[in-house]
């Protein structure tokens, strides 16, 4: 919109142009009176901040009177008018508000604009000049907040790196509560991490595709892409019910290939307990080809401990070595029996000297104390080898 273009623009008279000037104190106050009428929220605000909005609104009428002279200029000088908008006046006025005050400010610009001018055809301009002027204000306007919420944005990004960094790293608690906070994340809520690859070299692609499926859910997320792998953490309850069906969900986020998933801890304080779990799956659920899609880090204990995770070999031996042991040897003998067997019971009978039932009831003890039935092809694996890890640390002195 060049002014040279704007027919008659220039042939505003001088008087008329100072007349303006001299008016544009008178302008915006007056459109400031006028705001606190209509606007009640803007009768709430303090005095400073009306005097912020009072500032602007006369570099606002200022530019408008140098628009006329040059509208050349007219984007540059739009944008000065609201340069300052962004950084001291968005924090407490929203956007739809901004554009409130400017439909505020252009009634005021209409009804005394074309009394201060000398002519009827003077008039006219003005009043076309104060139309095209606001559009202009107007998405200046739009442009300053939208460049401040990407700033914001931006910074938000980087912080949640920071975050799951933190927690992957096991930083301290106070400092990692600090940033979760500033993301708006409660500090109480139930948190489950689950890695496996982005599903795009393109980090925004991947924002999109894991705040999307989480907003389906209804499931607040913080996540991180770490060269190839991508870390989500996923709040709220990761029961084997209903949040069975979120991982999946969530899952479908991820690019080609396995997808862990941590336990669920009390609280984002506790996450890294559950990254730990998950990036060990990682690295070892390709040593189980079939696994499932997403698939527990508890699942994968078997696998964990052959790759050298200290914690699945505590964790075999906490949740079935030593249940087993304490039970009595008879289970113990029993489990081993009837993995050596292959799981044929009557076989598993023979060898113990005992009935058939016995070793069925026997066996029901093994699933209420340890959750594996050895029936089961994976379980027995599982079986088996937290058996060994249990023995070679008592060998070794560290059971």
């Amino acid at each position: 919109m060049s002014g040279a273009s704007d027919p008659g623009w220039e042939s505003l008279s001088a008087r008329t142009l100072r007349e303006l000037e001299h008016a544009s104190g008178a302008l915006a106050s007056g459109t400031i009176e006028a705001m606190r009428e209509r606007l009640p929220w803007f009768r709430r605000l303090p005095a400073d901040q009306r005097a912020s909005v009072l500032l602007v609104t006369q570099s606002g009428v200022a530019g408008f009177v140098a628009w006329l002279r040059d509208s050349d200029k007219a984007i540059r000088l739009t944008a000065e008018a609201f340069r300052s908008a962004p950084r001291e006046i968005s924090h407490w006025v929203s956007l739809r508000q901004t554009v409130e005050m400017v439909r505020v400010a252009l009634e005021v610009f209409e009804s005394q604009l074309p009394q201060i001018a000398v002519d009827r055809a003077e008039r006219a301009m003005l009043t076309e000049a104060v139309l095209r002027y606001g559009r202009e204000i107007a998405f200046a306007a739009a442009t300053s907040y939208a460049a401040a919420a990407e700033a914001r944005g931006a910074w938000d990004a980087r912080l949640e790196a920071l975050v799951v960094d933190g927690i992957v790293r096991g930083e301290a608690e106070e400092s990692l509560l600090s940033r979760t906070a500033a993301l708006g994340w409660e500090p109480a809520v139930e948190t489950t991490v689950m890695v496996g690859n982005p599903s795009s070299d393109e980090p925004p692609r991947v924002v999109f595709d894991v705040r999307s499926k989480a907003a389906r859910v209804g499931r607040p997320v913080l996540l991180g892409v770490q060269g190839s792998r991508l870390i989500v953490l996923l709040g709220g309850p990761a029961d084997e019910i209903s949040g069975t069906e979120v991982l999946s969900r969530m899952a479908e986020a991820f690019g080609p290939g396995p997808v862990v998933v941590g336990p669920t801890v009390a609280s984002i304080a506790e996450a890294h307990r559950s990254a730990n779990d998950a990036l060990s799956g990682l690295r070892a659920v390709v040593g189980w080809p079939t696994a499932p899609r997403p698939v527990r880090s508890l699942d994968l204990l078997p696998e964990r401990a052959l790759a050298g995770d200290p914690e699945a070999e505590f964790q075999l031996i906490d949740r079935i070595a030593r249940p087993l042991e304490e039970a009595g040897g008879a289970l113990m003998d029993t489990v081993d029996t009837y993995l050596e067997v292959g799981g044929v019971l009557e076989a598993c009978a023979r060898q113990l000297f005992v009935h058939p039932n016995t070793v069925r009831y026997r066996l029901r003890k093994v699933v209420e104390l340890t959750g594996r039935n050895a029936s089961s092809p994976r379980d027995a694996l599982v079986l088996r080898v937290a058996l060994a890890t249990g023995r070679l640390a008592r060998a070794r002195g560290l059971w």
